[in-house]
């Protein structure tokens, strides 16, 4: 019986890659002590499916699709936190990591030459230790067989969890604590007391305002008017104010008169407010001071909802696909208002095929230039490096004439959620035969040699960036999560800080060590494998 099921597995791949995948995310959802594999048990069913069935071979580029898909979409999502973390406190953040993963790299190639363990899966065993399929690539292809993937699949479980075991512990040992998550949306309405004088105008108040206060609306004569600079303001006179922080709103209450609320907001005679979705990809990657508007027609933007947040409509800020926007209007122009701006669901899923199209290309052209490194050989940024690098330019770029290279958050996940099923479960596949031979005799020491690798790059990280460079504990859990990589690590350590710093650091580490990690690997590779 089971021979004929291997026999049956063994010539439908694509049966058995879609069973690897839903197997694997079934896996992946059971917890034990609030820990999962997630989409990393996609690996292991694939090895455990491809040991008893080792001709059901996945042949073709559709793992390595799947893992551009995966890096494409992490630069784009990431692009501008990563060049602004190339400088000021980003800076040190990054040395910091780049230090940590040089040295769990060494530890891994020191251990392996003691223990006379094959480079392949030493090179594995730090991919693997680092949860980089990025770098698991780069070292299959230098070295030329599937070796990297065994050592890759043993120490890739203690490549999730032991960093949160070490987070963990380093939270018990500091004890920080950590201010609230700031909203970044704040509206008030203030009755207006005193002016500097008689006759003066919204705009000359205006210029009166904290940074980050806006005046959204007026009430003069018991109605509602958007806000013309122009206009006259006269004790109790109604503002509707809105800001990134409620201080402000307070401030200017006082200085100008007393808070007061329900003038404006009960009031929808003359405006209403209407919020609705971006789904007009021609208003994308523009910013709110030069968003192109039909005709004689006025509006004023509140704020913008993206992904679960709320951001002042500053004139700066871009919109992107699938952002909600919350705008006072007049009522006779809401129609065509809400068609502006397109106004569909559709936008939280539809991006720009052609953009991404365009954007994969470069990345692999990019992969494909040898640089070269002298008494080292040829290096390449790979399938890996290349088009990450892309997608992090474009990611901060995010609009090039009528191409937006963005897409809703939403899209973005589904994409390289995709991705990374497809590569894991592809290598899984093809490297379950030998993945049961080589643990068997050679499992418990790659663990050990994975467990010094992870310890050696966390507890750099964390001690060094603690005790030594000061680095505030929420940001320092954030590069440790950039340094390691997975985004189980990440979301462990946005529900150890409560803050928004966790992701901003993970950001602007994670793509710069990614590199890292490509490069690294190619290089010990070259060194000691001859390339």
């Amino acid at each position: 019986m089971m021979a004929s099921i291997s026999e049956f597995i063994g010539t439908q791949p694509i049966l058995t890659l879609f069973l690897v995948i839903g197997l694997g995310y079934a896996v992946g959802q059971i917890r034990v002590l609030d820990f999962s594999l997630g989409v990393g048990a996609v690996l292991f069913v694939g090895l455990i499916i491809g040991a008893i069935a080792p001709k059901a071979q996945v042949a073709g580029p559709l793992g390595l699709v799947g893992l551009i898909m995966f890096l494409y979409a992490i630069g784009i999502l990431y692009g501008q936190q990563f060049f602004e973390g190339l400088s000021g406190p980003g800076r040190v953040y990054n040395l910091l990591a780049v230090g940590a993963v040089i040295a769990g790299l060494l530890v891994a190639v020191g251990l392996g030459a003691v223990f006379q363990v094959k480079l392949g899966h030493t090179l594995g065993i730090f991919a693997g230790s680092m949860v980089s399929t990025a770098a698991l690539q780069a070292a299959i292809d230098t070295i030329g067989n599937r070796d990297p993937s065994i050592g890759y699949s043993v120490t890739y479980p203690f490549g999730v969890i032991g960093p949160i075991l070490c987070l963990y512990f380093m939270t018990r040992r500091v004890k920080p604590t950590f201010p609230p998550k700031p909203a970044r949306f704040h509206i008030g309405e203030i009755t207006v007391e005193r002016l500097p004088a008689a006759g003066t105008t919204l705009a000359a108040v205006m210029g009166t305002l904290p940074d980050g206060v806006q005046i959204a609306g007026v009430r003069q004569a018991h109605h509602n008017r958007l806000p013309d600079p122009g206009l006259e303001l006269h004790p109790s006179d109604a503002l509707l104010l809105a800001a990134d922080r409620a201080v402000a709103v307070e401030e200017v209450a006082t200085a100008l008169g007393h808070a007061d609320k329900g003038r404006l907001t009960k009031d929808r005679g003359d405006i209403t407010y209407q919020r609705f979705f971006v789904s007009n990809a021609a208003l994308t990657g523009v910013k709110l001071s030069a968003l192109p508007l039909p005709p004689d027609i006025s509006i004023q933007i509140l704020h913008v909802r993206r992904y679960d947040m709320d951001l002042l409509a500053a004139p700066d800020l871009m919109l992107e696909l699938g952002d909600r926007v919350g705008i006072l209007v007049a009522h006779e122009a809401v129609a065509e208002i809400r068609a502006h701006f397109g106004d569909t669901l559709r936008a939280t899923a539809d991006f720009s095929y052609v953009s991404v199209g365009l954007g994969m290309v470069l990345g692999v052209l990019l992969g494909l230039i040898p640089i070269p490194a002298p008494g080292i050989g040829a290096l390449t940024l790979g399938i890996g490096g290349g088009p990450l690098i892309v997608a992090l330019i474009l990611g901060r770029l995010r609009r090039t004439g009528p191409l937006s290279w963005v897409m809703p958050l939403p899209a973005n996940i589904v994409l390289r959620n995709l991705g990374l099923t497809l590569f894991l479960a592809t290598v899984g596949i093809n490297s379950g035969q030998a993945f049961v031979t080589t643990v068997a005799q050679n499992g418990p020491l790659m663990l050990l040699i994975g467990v010094a690798v992870l310890l050696t790059t966390v507890a750099i990280v964390l001690l060094v960036g603690f005790y030594l460079l000061k680095i505030p504990f929420d940001d320092l859990i954030g590069v440790a999560s950039g340094a390691t990589g997975n985004p189980a690590i990440l979301a462990y350590s946005s529900r150890t800080a409560p803050t928004e710093r966790p992701d901003i650091c993970y950001a602007m580490i994670f793509p710069s060590m990614t590199i890292v990690k490509v490069f690294s690997v190619q290089i010990i590779g070259l060194l000691f494998f001859g390339g």
